[in-house]
């Protein structure tokens, strides 16, 4: 197949290192009760004919934290019903251990649920509700008692066991219904945006709690959210969604460093990739990207790194320069490689403390596929890419002198330029027509 051409039953992505579900932990003294999750071929497709989820293939590893992001309406949160047995499926195949549970009722999965609402019980306590699910299973008074206070021991509820949600804190109330999914000491736990309720503040210290918790339990974990920082700092590997089709799934730095397509070039990364429609031409031993009227040297250490790139000599090609691969080119009067450097005149410069945001604009049109559309809705614009008419951003040190409405010289790390196929939108990597196996996608 050739890299970027979409495939009837695309692979699921590299194999998960064994040491992924080994390396989990028990503490606490939980049984540990975990399994492996499999989707295979899974479709959900509605009597009107929409595909939510088209040909999912998924293997999740015993232990393994996966996190499912994409933009709203991407099929993610249907998938994880699925798994959950709260959605019937269409057609393909869901196994939970060595058990294919297409037939079994949610109740009998084996799995524990928490969603972005926390459905707690108003009129009962912290305790009743995390014991209500092995109340109605009539457990044993006394183990009940004992798997109350381990998770309150572990979520740090000890001391708020006899109040009611009323008077617990937003964290507080979202770790009571993970308390009720721990409990039942699950194969595994299925995460609906548990966190989107809560302000920043609280969601990057619960991103830390769920993390820490799920490693020490080692309870197969599959997450959902639309925030692809969730998603990059708490999975083991990420997979990326659109339109109900699995684009690619990876370890989150592999997502970042080497994207298959435009689309998850442009998701994953905050803020976004500056995308580009360039030409680019031979120049000795190594080429130019003509961005406009102005050009970055593309080293001859790139090009034998990506030898696909040669046969887009002489050709169009869409260029993507992440915002933290540039910087201000006249920061302490250090000399910079012209064939490095964009010139401009910055637009708006917004001062985040660790870094500066600076807004300029090249002489350059935007890369416009179905691709960079889909992205721009999710961003919020209807009628074209978020950043139109060669926009741009760069992070650049906040040592910068850089002034609204003054002119800037921007350098760019001409190293980790990202290259992708104009008309197919997949990223150029290997030889000429080479298949990528970290590809699992494509409309």
């Amino acid at each position: 197949m050739a890299h970027g051409t979409a495939c009837p039953h695309p692979p699921m992505g590299p194999p998960v290192p064994e040491e992924v579900g080994a390396r989990r932990t028990d503490q606490g003294g939980w049984r540990r009760n975990v399994a492996r999750v499999r989707l295979d071929g899974v479709y959900k497709i509605y009597p009107d004919g929409t595909r939510a989820v088209d040909d999912l293939d998924l293997d999740i590893a015993d232990g393994e934290f996966l996190v499912l992001v994409g933009p709203s309406g991407c099929g993610k949160t249907t998938a994880l019903r699925m798994v959950a047995g709260l959605e019937e499926i269409s057609r393909g195949t869901v196994a939970i251990g060595e058990r294919t549970v297409n037939r079994v009722p949610a109740r009998d999965r084996d799995v524990a649920m928490v969603f972005q609402s926390y459905a707690l019980y108003p009129h009962l306590t912290v305790r009743d509700n995390i014991a209500f699910g092995l109340q109605l299973r009539r457990m044993p008074k006394a183990e009940i008692a004992e798997r109350v206070a381990k998770a309150a021991a572990t979520l740090g509820l000890t001391d708020h066991l006899d109040r009611k949600p009323r008077n617990l804190s937003g964290g507080q109330r979202q770790r009571v219904a993970m308390g009720r999914a721990i409990v039942r000491n699950p194969q595994a736990f299925l995460m609906d945006e548990p966190l989107s309720n809560l302000d920043a503040k609280l969601r990057v210290q619960m991103r830390a709690e769920i993390s820490r918790i799920q490693r020490d339990l080692g309870v197969t974990t599959v997450y959902v959210t639309h925030d692809q920082v969730e998603a990059m700092t708490l999975g083991d590997r990420v997979a990326v969604m659109k339109k109900g089709v699995l684009q690619q799934v990876a370890p989150p730095q592999e997502l970042y460093e080497r994207p298959v397509n435009l689309f998850v070039a442009g998701f994953i990364g905050s803020p976004a990739m500056n995308l580009l429609q360039g030409r680019l031409e031979g120049d000795g031993d190594g080429a130019l990207l003509h961005l406009g009227d102005q050009a970055l040297g593309v080293p001859r250490a790139l090009l034998d790194e990506r030898p696909a790139l040669r046969g887009y000599l002489g050709r169009e090609i869409a260029a993507g320069i992440r915002p933290e691969d540039m910087d201000d080119a006249d920061l302490d009067g250090a000399e910079s490689d012209g064939a490095a450097v964009l010139s401009s005149t910055a637009d708006l410069v917004e001062a985040l403390g660790a870094e500066l945001l600076v807004h300029f604009a090249v002489d350059a049109p935007p890369v416009v596929t179905e691709d960079t559309r889909e992205l721009a809705r999710d961003a919020g614009a209807d009628d074209g890419p978020a950043l139109g008419g060669g926009a741009m951003i760069a992070k650049f040190s906040p040592r910068s002198n850089v002034a609204e409405g003054h002119p800037v010289r921007i350098r760019v790390d001409t190293g980790r330029l990202y290259f992708f196929d104009p008309d197919s939108g997949a990223g150029i990597w290997g030889e000429p027509g080479e298949s990528d196996s970290r590809e699992v996608g494509d409309d």
